[in-house]
C-alpha cells in the first residue's frame, strides 16, 4: 500500500517523505494524517508540512535518512535559529496580556543608551551622594575619600569587565546576574549568590526608604515628626523612632503601588532619573558660581566649636541697641539667666563668638584644610582646626548646649561600608538583558560607560566639595550649622530646594525599583527549583506578578527599616553586593582558566588576572567594611550552598565548577602514581561484584551495606555487574541495571562508581571488570563478592566454575579477594551490635589483610561495640606459649587491640566422617564429569594431583609459624624423644587405623588420598572454629587457593563448604601477597 501512494503525498516524518521509511509504513499510514499527533518537540526542527524542496533534500540525503529522526538537517536548524527572537521576558501586565492575544508581540528595540546606560546611571547615583558624600569628605579628608571612592569604583569596574565577558558568552535570558552566575558556577553557587543579590537589593530598598524619610523629616518638614525629644540627648532616639513609623507606612504604600501596577513604576523611572541628573547639574552649576559669587551661609563658632543654629538666630553674646546692651538667645542657652552678671558656662565666658562663611568658594584655598582626615568619637563636638580657642574646665556638661555633635564614631573602614552602596547598581543593564536589541553589544558598552560617568562624578564631587565648603560644615552630617539645610544643597544653584526635592524623588524612585526588582529575582530563583523551600514564591497573580515574593521582600525590607539608621543598614547591603560581585569575578576567572570549549565571549577586553584582582578586591572590601558582617554574610551564603547541595534538585547547566572538578580530578589522577601505594597508605579499594536478577535488580543488597561499613566513605569503590548478551541488544537493560544499582547505592550510602558490562559470556564479563575497572592510579586492589549459595545446582549461571576462575584471576592480577558467605545474614547499616566478637582465624600470613579488615569494620557504627579476637593454629612441633607471646607483641606494635588465642591441632586419625564426605564429593564429581575421560586419563589426572599435593604437603606447616622466634631461643615444650615417640605412635595407629577403616567400607580404599587429606584439614579446622567462634558476630578466615590443576575445581568448592559449615557470617579472605599493614610509623 505504501508504494501505491502518490509521489506528492503530504505525509512525512521530520520533513522526509514516508517513501523513504518502508519499515515504518504502518506508522505513516495510521499516525501521520490529521492533526492529532505532535510531530516534533525539538525547538530547532521545522515541523511545517513537507514541501517539494524538502522532498528533494531527502532524496539527496538518502545516506543520512536513518539519522533524520534524531538529528535535524542543517538547513532547518539554521532556519529555526534565524527566527529565534529574544522576546521580553519580563512580566506581562494584564492589559498587555489581553493585547497580545489580539496583536503579534513586537520585538523590543531598546538600544545601549536607553536600555543599559540610563538604568545603570539611575541605579548607581543615589541616596549616598546627596546625604553622606559631603560628610565622608569632611571626616576622611579629600585624600582618603578619594582612596575610598577609587577602591569602590575600581571594584565595580573590574566586576563590570568580568560581567561583560559572561554576558557576551551566549544569549542571556532575563534573570541577569543570577542567571549568569548560576549557569557559570552551577546551581549551588548560583543559588547562594542569587539569594545574596536578592537580600542586597531588598536591603537597598530599605536604605532608600530610610534616605527618603531622612530628607523628609530633616530638610523638608521637620515639624512632621511624631516623636519629639523631650530631654537633652534624646534627639537621635526620637529620630530613629520617627524613621521606624514613617518607614513602615511608606513600605506598605510602596508595596501596594508595586502590587497594583509595575508599569506605573517603569513609566515614572524616567522622571526620577531626570531629578537625579538635574540635581547633579545644579551642584556643578553651584560650584562654578562660587568662583565669583559664593552663596551666603554664615557659620557661628564659639572659640573653635561649631554651634547649631536651630536654637538661636543672632550669632553674638549680646547686642547693642539705643546704647543698651541686651543679651541674645545664645547667651541664655549658655548662662543661667539673661542678666549680664549671670553665671555662664566656663568655655562660653573664655571664648569669643565668631562668624565665618560656610562656603568660601572654589578660589578660597579651603582645599588645603580639608585634605586630611578628622575622625572622632561618638558625641564629640565638631571643631574648626586652626581657630583660636581657650580650654575651659572639663567637668562642664556638654548636653543641652547648642553645639554640633557627631552622632557616631568614625574611622576609615566604617566609611568604606557606608559609601560602597553608592557604586552598586551596575547589574541594572544585565537585569534587562531580555529587553535589549543586542544584549551582547549593549551590556558591556552601556555598563562600562555608566561606571566611567559615575566614577567621574563621584571623584570630581569629592575634590569640589573639599575645595568649596568649610570643613566644619562638611563634618556636620545634618546641616545644623547652616539652619538645618542639606549640606549639598547649600552649594547648589539656583536654590537648595532643587537638591532637596530632586534627591527626595530619586530616593523614592530607587526604593520603588528595588521593591519591583527584588521579588522578580526571587521568583526566578524559585522557578529554577534549586531551593526547595522557596517553591511557593515562584507563584504569583494570573499575569505573573510575584505576589508572595513581594510580601517576603516587604517583610525583609521592614527588618532594615526597624534598624532605622542609614549608617547601620548601608554596610549590610555592602556585604551582599560585594559577595555577589566577588562570585561574578570568580565565574569569569574560572571559565577563562579552564579554557572551556564553550567559553567564547564576544567582549575581548577581559583577562583572568583582572577577574582575579576584582575578586580579591571584593573580598578585601568585605573585611575592610566590617569583618563580622563579612563572616555572617559568608556563613549565610555557605549555609545556602550546603542546603542546595544537600536538598536541591540535580541540575546540569554545564557550569564552570563541574569543569573545575573534572580538571582537578584529571590533575590528581595524573599525579597519583600508577604503581602500588606505600604500605602505610594501603586501604582496600573495592571492586564489588553484584548479581542481578531477571528484572535487573540487585540480588544481595546486603553486599552494598557491608561495603559501606567497610569503607566508611573513604577510598575507591566500584560496583560492577555483568549482563549476558550482546551490547547492541542489551544497552537499554544495561542502562536500567545501572540506574537500579545507583539507586541502591544511594539508599545504602555507598559512595562510589557503578560499572555495568555486557558480555556474551558471564565469565568473560567478570574478567573484563577485574582487568579494566578503575582509571590510572585509581584502580581497585580488592574484589568483594558473595559466595554462590546455589553452586551445587548446575543450572545456576554463576556456577562454581565461574567462581573458582574469578578466584584464580584475582590472584593472577595480584588483587586481594573477600568472599562473604551467607551475605543475607549480614547486618544492614541501621542495625547495631551491642556486644559480640569479630573472630580472625589467622592460619597463613598473606600480607596482614586479616588484621586490617576488623579494624576498618570497627570504625563503623554497626561493628563499633564488637571486640576483636585473633586465633592462630599451632602444629605439633610449634611452641604455642611462645607463639602467643610473639603474636601479642606483634599486635602491640601494630597498635591493634585484640585478644589472642593459640589453638593446638595435633595429627590424629582421619575419621570415618571425613572418608564419607570425600566419597560423596568424589561421587558427585564423577557425575558432573559426563564420563568423557577414559580410565587411563582419569588415573593420570589422579596421579598428577597426588604428586603435586605430596610435594606441597609440608608447606602450610611452614607458613603457619610466622610469628615464631628464632629456633635456638625457643624453649621447646616438646622433647625430641617425646616428639619421635608421638610420631611413631601416630604412624602405627594410622596404619592400623587405615586397615580398620577399609574393612568398614572397601570403596574408601579407592579414594584419592590428596582429597582425603584436604577434607581432613577442612573437617578438623571447621570443628576447631565452630568450638571457639560459633557465636561470633563475624568470622574472618584465610581462604585456601584453588588447585593448580583445574580438574579438581568442584572438590575445592566442597572443601570451602565443609570449612565454613555451621557458621552464620563468614568472610573468606585471600590476600594479594603484598604487605598491607606495618609496625612502622
Amino acid at each position: 500500500e505504501l508504494f501505491l501512494k502518490p509521489a506528492s503525498s503530504d505525509y512525512s516524518i521530520y520533513g522526509i517523505p514516508c517513501l523513504f521509511f518502508p519499515f515504518v509504513s504502518n506508522f505513516c499510514t495510521f499516525f501521520l494524517p490529521g492533526d492529532g499527533v505532535a510531530r516534533e518537540s525539538s525547538p530547532f526542527i521545522n515541523s511545517a508540512e513537507m514541501d517539494r524542496g524538502n522532498m528533494y533534500e531527502g532524496k539527496n540525503m538518502a545516506l543520512f535518512e536513518e539519522e533524520m529522526d534524531s538529528n535535524p538537517m542543517v538547513s532547518s536548524l539554521l532556519n529555526k535559529l534565524a527566527n529565534y527572537t529574544n522576546l521580553t521576558q519580563g512580566v506581562v501586565e494584564h492589559e498587555a496580556d489581553e493585547d497580545s492575544k489580539r496583536k503579534e508581540v513586537k520585538v523590543p528595540r531598546m538600544g545601549t543608551f536607553i536600555g543599559v546606560y540610563l538604568p545603570c546611571l539611575q541605579n548607581i547615583l543615589g541616596v549616598i551622594l546627596f546625604l553622606r558624600l559631603t560628610w565622608i569628605v569632611g571626616t576622611a579628608g579629600v585624600l582618603e575619600s578619594f582612596i575610598i571612592v577609587f577602591m569602590c569604583c575600581a571594584c565595580t569596574m573590574l566586576t563590570a569587565i568580568s560581567m561583560s565577558a559572561i554576558a557576551t558568552n551566549g544569549v542571556v535570558p532575563a534573570g541577569g546576574s543570577y542567571y549568569m552566575i548560576s549557569r557559570s558556577l552551577g546551581p549551588e553557587f548560583g543559588g547562594a549568590v542569587g539569594l545574596c543579590f536578592y537580600l542586597g537589593t531588598t536591603f537597598a530598598g530599605a536604605m532608600y526608604i530610610l534616605g527618603t524619610i531622612e530628607i523628609l523629616l530633616t530638610y523638608i518638614s521637620p515639624s512632621a515628626a511624631i516623636f519629639k525629644a523631650e530631654e537633652v540627648g534624646e534627639e537621635t532616639e526620637a529620630m530613629l523612632n520617627n524613621m521606624r513609623v514613617y518607614g513602615t507606612c511608606i513600605i506598605i504604600l510602596m508595596a501596594i503601588v508595586v502590587f497594583v501596577g509595575v508599569k506605573y513604576v517603569n513609566k515614572l523611572a524616567l522622571v526620577f532619573l531626570a531629578c537625579v541628573i538635574l540635581s547633579i547639574i545644579a551642584i556643578y552649576a553651584g560650584v562654578i558660581k562660587t568662583a565669583f559669587d559664593p552663596p551666603d551661609f554664615p557659620i557661628c563658632l564659639l572659640g573653635n566649636r561649631t554651634l547649631s543654629k536651630r536654637s538661636f538666630d543672632v550669632c553674638a553674646k549680646f547686642t547693642e541697641s539705643n546704647n543698651e546692651t541686651k543679651t541674645t538667645t545664645l547667651w541664655r542657652l549658655f548662662c543661667d539667666s539673661s542678666l549680664l552678671n549671670a553665671t555662664c558656662d566656663d568655655y562660653f565666658s573664655l571664648n569669643n563668638v565668631t562668624e565665618i562663611q560656610g562656603i568660601p568658594g572654589i578660589m578660597s584655598g579651603v582645599l588645603a584644610d580639608n585634605l586630611w582626615s578628622a575622625y572622632s568619637e561618638k558625641g564629640s563636638i565638631v571643631e574648626k582646626k586652626d581657630q583660636p580657642s581657650v580650654a575651659g574646665s572639663e567637668d562642664t556638661k556638654m548636653g543641652g548646649l547648642p553645639y554640633v555633635f557627631t552622632d557616631i564614631m568614625t574611622y576609615f573602614t566604617m566609611l568604606v561600608g557606608i559609601y560602597f552602596p553608592s557604586v552598586t547598581g551596575i547589574m541594572a543593564g544585565s537585569n534587562r538583558s531580555g529587553d535589549l536589541k543586542d544584549a551582547q553589544k549593549s551590556i558591556p558598552t552601556g555598563t562600562i560607560l555608566a561606571i566611567s560617568t559615575t566614577s567621574f562624578i563621584y571623584l570630581s564631587c569629592i575634590v569640589l566639595f573639599g575645595a568649596c565648603i568649610e570643613g566644619v560644615i562638611l563634618r556636620d552630617k545634618f546641616g545644623e550649622a547652616v539652619d538645618g539645610n542639606l549640606v549639598v544643597g547649600t552649594l547648589a544653584w539656583p536654590s537648595p530646594w532643587v537638591i532637596v526635592i530632586g534627591s527626595f524623588f530619586s530616593t523614592c524612585g530607587a526604593g520603588l525599583q528595588s521593591l519591583t526588582g527584588a521579588p522578580r529575582l526571587l521568583q526566578a530563583i524559585a522557578r529554577d527549583g534549586i531551593v526547595p523551600f522557596l517553591q511557593v514564591f515562584g507563584h504569583g497573580k494570573a499575569n505573573g506578578e510575584p505576589t508572595w515574593a513581594l510580601l517576603l521582600t516587604a517583610g525583609i525590607c521592614e527588618i532594615g527599616i526597624l534598624i532605622a539608621s542609614l549608617d547601620s543598614v548601608a554596610p549590610i547591603l555592602s556585604m551582599f553586593f560585594l559577595m555577589c560581585y566577588m562570585f561574578v569575578n570568580l565565574a569569569c576567572a574560572v571559565q577563562t582558566l579552564l579554557r572551556t570549549p564553550n567559553w567564547r565571549p564576544r567582549f575581548k577586553y577581559y583577562h583572568w588576572t583582572l577577574s582575579f584582582l576584582g575578586m580579591s578586591l571584593c573580598l578585601a572590601l568585605m573585611f575592610i567594611c566590617s569583618w563580622y558582617y563579612a563572616l555572617i554574610a559568608m556563613l549565610i551564603a555557605g549555609c545556602i550552598y550546603k542546603y542546595i547541595e544537600y536538598r536541591g534538585a540535580e541540575k546540569e547547566w554545564g557550569d564552570g565548577i563541574r569543569g573545575l572538578s573534572l580538571n582537578a580530578a584529571r590533575y590528581a589522577l595524573l599525579r597519583v602514581e600508577d604503581g602500588p601505594p606505600h604500605t602505610k597508605n594501603w586501604r582496600p579499594q573495592l571492586l564489588v561484584l553484584l548479581n542481578l536478577d531477571s528484572e535487573q535488580l540487585v540480588k544481595h543488597p546486603r553486599l552494598l551495606s557491608f561495603t559501606s561499613q567497610l569503607k566508611a566513605g573513604k577510598g575507591l569503590t566500584i560496583v560492577g555487574s555483568v549482563l549476558q548478551g550482546i551490547y547492541l541488544d542489551k544497552c537499554t537493560e544495561a542502562q536500567k541495571a545501572e540506574e537500579n544499582v545507583k539507586a541502591l547505592m544511594g539508599v545504602e550510602k555507598t559512595k562510589g562508581f557503578c560499572q555495568i558490562v555486557v558480555s556474551p559470556h558471564f565469565r568473560d564479563g567478570i574478567s573484563y571488570l577485574i582487568q579494566s575497572a578503575g582509571l590510572g592510579g585509581m584502580k581497585h586492589n580488592t574484589v568483594l563478592m558473595a559466595w554462590p549459595q546455589s553452586w551445587k545446582q548446575t543450572e545456576n549461571r554463576f556456577s562454581w566454575k565461574n567462581f573458582v576462575d574469578t578466584v584464580r584471576e584475582t590472584t593472577a592480577a595480584q588483587q586481594a579477594l573477600l568472599v562473604a558467605k551467607n551475605i543475607d545474614l549480614f547486618p544492614t547499616n541501621q542495625e547495631r551490635f551491642t556486644e559480640g566478637n569479630i573472630d580472625v582465624w589467622w592460619i597463613v600470613h598473606d600480607g596482614g589483610m586479616l588484621m586490617l579488615l576488623p579494624f576498618l569494620l570497627r570504625q563503623h557504627k554497626v561493628w563499633r561495640k564488637c571486640k576483636m579476637r585473633i586465633f592462630t593454629v599451632a602444629q605439633m612441633d610449634d611452641n604455642s606459649i611462645q607463639m602467643k607471646k610473639d603474636l601479642q607483641m606483634f599486635l602491640y606494635h601494630l597498635r591493634l587491640n585484640a585478644e589472642v588465642e593459640v589453638v593446638e591441632m595435633f595429627e590424629n586419625d582421619i575419621s570415618a566422617f571425613t572418608y564419607e564426605k570425600t566419597l560423596m564429593m568424589e561421587q558427585r564429581s564423577q557425575m558432573l564429569k559426563q564420563m568423557q575421560l577414559s580410565k587411563n586419563e582419569r588415573e593420570r589426572e589422579a596421579q598428577l594431583i597426588h604428586d603435586r599435593n605430596t610435594a606441597s604437603h609440608s608447606a602450610p606447616a611452614i607458613k603457619a609459624s610466622v610469628a615464631a622466634a628464632v629456633p635456638e631461643k625457643v624453649q621447646m615444650t616438646w622433647t625430641k624423644e617425646k616428639f619421635v615417640a608421638e610420631k611413631h605412635k601416630n604412624k602405627d595407629s594410622n596404619v592400623s587405623g587405615f586397615k580398620d577403616i577399609f574393612n568398614m567400607k572397601p570403596e574408601w580404599g579407592n579414594l584419592n588420598q590428596s582429597n582425603v587429606r584436604r577434607m581432613h584439614t577442612a573437617v578438623k579446622l571447621n570443628g576447631v572454629v565452630l568450638n571457639k567462634s560459633q557465636h561470633a558476630q563475624l568470622v574472618l578466615l584465610n581462604m585456601p587457593g584453588p588447585p593448580k590443576n583445574r580438574k579438581g575445581d568442584e572438590n575445592y568448592m566442597e572443601f570451602l563448604e565443609v570449612l565454613t559449615e555451621g557458621l552464620d557470617r563468614v568472610l573468606l579472605v585471600r590476600g594479594s601477597g603484598r604487605e598491607v599493614i606495618t609496625i612502622y610509623s
